[in-house]
């Protein structure tokens, strides 16, 4: 082969060999699917975070989503998961197989008597050698479906002074609701946040379904304790036999778990040009379902600088509401009443079956099976709404649902 002919050849098989590789690019392009736009999916990091601190969340990530407790490292020996991510998948709602338990308290003013039984958690699985927990004798009990996720820091990072400026606890205004606050007593370990509101010695509890948790430090050292069996260094007892033990997980990975769930992004709306979109929330509001239900709230100064000072869109006052007899199960926590319930936050709504095997599970127990389901339990202070709702047109319903599917 000549020189010419040697590189004519040289160039045809570097050519031959770019179009194969752009060829091989292509045809994996094809093959892989594009990732969901941020607007389908719960889990990723609120903007605005630094270098530091997105390595930060992805450690929490990791302790959260991937770490599987096993009996060799700590599971146990009662427990009700083995790992976060078991009953949040995708950080979305639970469904009935991660359903929880809890037990022991029917009176606001007695406090639970069934913790020496194991309450207020239902641990109803055991490594083996252990017997799992039965709910007790005489104890009352609630079904509790795993909530999502996200957006739990912008909820921290609501001013005690705004949620208290909510509550309208002997219904001062007349229209019928009464939002109150919990008030709890927090375990020592929590750090209180400038500007919280002290009552007889007790804090305004935010998080879990009954508004019974101050912020999501307790939260958490709550779950690695009581769901999983673990230990640390924030729950100084193990929950089976009282006595205290060495810390199973570390101080950092419970607090990069915190700053995990503080930093989880807000859901994004969905759909809202949408004319019936925009005719649903419009009705919505009508029907005073936005009483409760706040479409809009603001944080205050925050140790997190992303979520300080931030307008967001919760559909939540996250305050305790009677909600009548369908919804009193009989149990309670902190200063609630058996039938009053914290406004879950309907942000996320139309998402909830991503992580709920394709279909609704609503309400604190998820025995809603569709959102309609649900508007029709309600009842107490949102007994005018359900009915303004069942006088709607089957058009207008529809648009409501629309409106809701699109949070």
């Amino acid at each position: 082969m000549n020189l010419k002919s040697f590189r004519v050849y040289a160039k045809y098989k570097s050519l031959l060999i770019g179009s194969l590789i752009i060829g091989t690019i292509v045809a994996c392009k094809e093959l892989v699917p594009d990732p969901p736009a941020d607007d389908q999916i719960l889990d990723g990091p609120v903007d605005g975070l630094s270098g530091e601190q997105k390595i930060k969340f992805l450690r929490g990530d990791v302790a959260f989503n991937d770490d599987i407790f096993t009996q060799e490292t700590g599971l146990g020996p009662l427990f009700v998961a083995n790992s976060c991510g078991t009953c949040h998948a995708g950080d979305g709602k639970g469904h009935p197989f991660t359903t929880l338990t809890r037990f022991g308290q029917n009176d606001a003013n007695a406090g639970n008597t069934f913790l020496h039984f194991g309450g207020p958690q239902l641990q109803n699985r055991a490594i083996p050698g252990f017997q799992p927990e039965q709910i007790p004798v005489g104890a009352t009990f609630s079904n509790f479906t795993p909530p999502a996720n996200t957006g739990l820091g912008f909820l921290e990072a609501v001013p005690d002074a705004i949620l208290f400026a909510l509550a309208d606890e002997n219904d001062a205004n007349g229209d019928g609701i009464s939002g109150r606050i919990n008030w709890i007593s927090v375990p020592p370990y929590c750090l209180i946040r400038p500007g919280t509101i002290i009552k007889n010695g007790k804090y305004i509890g935010r998080f879990g379904k009954k508004a019974a948790v101050y912020d999501l430090l307790q939260q958490t050292a709550n779950a690695y304790n009581q769901d999983m069996g673990i230990s640390s260094s924030y729950e100084y007892f193990n929950t089976y036999d009282g006595q205290e033990v060495d810390p199973e997980v570390a101080n950092q990975t419970v607090l990069d778990v915190v700053f995990y769930l503080q930093t989880l992004k807000a859901p994004i709306q969905r759909d809202q040009s949408n004319p019936e979109v925009q005719a649903g929330k419009h009705i919505f509001i009508t029907i005073n379902c936005a009483k409760c239900h706040i479409p809009q709230l603001q944080t205050g100064d925050f140790p997190i600088a992303a979520l300080a000072n931030k307008t967001f869109f919760p559909y939540s006052d996250f305050l305790l509401h009677d909600m009548g007899p369908a919804l009193d199960d009989g149990y309670t926590e902190g200063s609630a009443l058996t039938s009053e319930w914290r406004t879950p936050p309907l942000w996320g709504l139309g998402l909830s079956k991503n992580s709920q095997g394709g279909h609704y599970f609503l309400l604190h127990d998820g025995r809603a099976k569709s959102i309609e389901e649900a508007i029709l339990l309600h009842g107490g202070e949102a007994q005018s709404s359900k009915t303004a709702f069942q006088q709607l047109s089957p058009t207008d319903k529809g648009k409501i649902i629309k409106f809701l599917e699109s949070l």
